[in-house]
């Protein structure tokens, strides 16, 4: 019984023998072996004893579990062991009544959305968890035995949504599922994660995409020509610098028209802690002009009366193609040419960016956003509980002045202009 220290580059290059098997016991690890046999398979085993019996668990295959994981699920086996539990007969009694929980990817995912991601995470984590699983990773393995999911299966789903253009979507499902497995493992549901150590399909840079002088004005024009409801809702998020799905379910009872006031729940909110936002002028003026549709949750942006606008996808699609044709009647162009490419959230960068050159303070900007890191931090942020209401008011009508001058020029610059 050879002793080694088996790190990852000997476990990577160990010898199969001749023939049959031979275990390589680690030399930092009492009793933990990596066995290879004849045919190159590589396997971890723990060897321990249980009432006087030298017994045998067997941990996982190689390269699936690396060295340090191995590791880790020997010293958790050894814990039940100094509890009284036979770690092996555990795990035979759990292979021969399987839980129907563990049976197939669906039930683990819809065990670790309830269980740990609704528990822990604000409401619009959890939302958005769900919907990644739901749309990227159930319809390829919804039915599948957790077991029988591998790493070339992972490999394979993440790829796929390179192929699709999605490729910062796809680091965000990978790290989805690396939370998911790993879940699964504290939870004794599976022994190993197919995606560990898969590392993230593309190298994300952070984003500067902010919309021009320019383009606000066709922005604001293409709101005029989509309309009802994508219109008013593009236009509050450039207003309020708030998020997609904050503003698309924003309710009538967290509005207070007279102090020009929306106060979002905690349980909305993407940092977990309620945030009121000022309502500008031009922001009241909006949701004035919004029809009143009767609904049992109050909602100011639905259609079926029973849940929240969707389909902002397509909404954006005809967005840039209204934005395309405004700028070419602006510049006179003989044919549509296309702005270069921004999201829904480069409207929040925007505003921020904006209210920066109205030499708004930045610590004033981030309460703005409601971020939960910004440019208070550390023994500050505990002690600095001020929430810079009327700074924030100052900052957000300032801003909305500044987007009104840019696509409602006042009378005399129009004159100017003409003359």
């Amino acid at each position: 019984m050879p002793t080694k220290k088996l790190t990852d580059l000997f476990v990577e290059r160990a010898p199969a023998p001749v023939n049959g098997r031979v275990e390589y016991f680690d030399a930092g690890f009492p009793g933990l072996a990596l066995r290879v046999t004849e045919n190159g398979r590589k396997s971890w085993s723990l060897f321990y004893r249980f009432n006087g019996r030298l017994r045998r668990f067997t941990i996982g295959s190689y390269p699936g579990i690396k060295p340090g994981q191995a590791r880790r699920e020997a010293t958790h086996a050894l814990e039940r062991v100094r509890q009284g539990i036979d770690p092996a007969d555990e795990k035979r009694a759990r292979r021969d009544t399987p839980s129907p929980e563990a049976e197939t990817f669906e039930a683990l995912a819809q065990g670790y959305l309830e269980r740990h991601v609704r528990k822990n995470s604000a409401t619009v984590t959890y939302q958005e968890a769900k919907r990644d699983l739901e749309y990227n990773v159930l319809p390829k393995w919804r039915n599948r035995p957790i077991a029988s999911i591998s790493r070339r299966d992972a490999i394979d789903l993440i790829d796929g949504l390179v192929e699709r253009g999605v490729e910062i979507q796809a680091n965000r499902t990978l790290a989805r599922l690396r939370a998911l497995f790993n879940w699964a493992i504290e939870k004794d549901r599976i022994s190993a994660s197919p995606v560990d150590h898969m590392k993230p399909p593309t190298k994300e840079r952070a984003r500067d995409r902010a919309l021009t002088d320019d383009e606000i004005l066709w922005f604001w024009q293409g709101c005029d020509e989509i309309g009802w409801p994508f219109g008013p809702i593009f236009k509050l998020l450039l207003l309020t610098a708030q998020r997609r799905d904050e503003v698309g379910g924003m309710k009538w009872t967290e509005i207070d028209v007279d102090k020009r006031t929306w106060t979002l729940p905690r349980h909305r909110v993407k940092s977990d802690r309620g945030h009121e936002v000022h309502l500008s002028q031009a922001a009241v003026e909006v949701l004035h002009s919004l029809p009143r549709i009767a609904n049992d949750w109050d909602l100011v942006f639905t259609v079926t009366g029973t849940t929240p606008v969707s389909g902002f996808g397509n909404a954006k699609r005809r967005l840039d193609l209204m934005m395309g044709e405004a700028r070419r009647h602006s510049l006179k162009l003989s044919e549509r040419t296309e702005i270069p490419h921004w999201r829904l959230h480069d409207l929040r960068r925007t505003a921020a960016t904006g209210m920066a050159r109205l030499n708004i303070a930045p610590h004033v900007v981030d309460k703005v956003l409601n971020h939960s890191g910004g440019t208070i931090r550390g023994v500050a942020a505990v002690y600095n509980r001020f929430e810079y209401l009327e700074e924030r008011r100052a900052a957000l009508e300032a801003w909305a002045r500044y987007v009104g001058n840019l696509v409602s020029p006042p009378t005399a610059n129009v004159v100017e202009l003409r003359a």
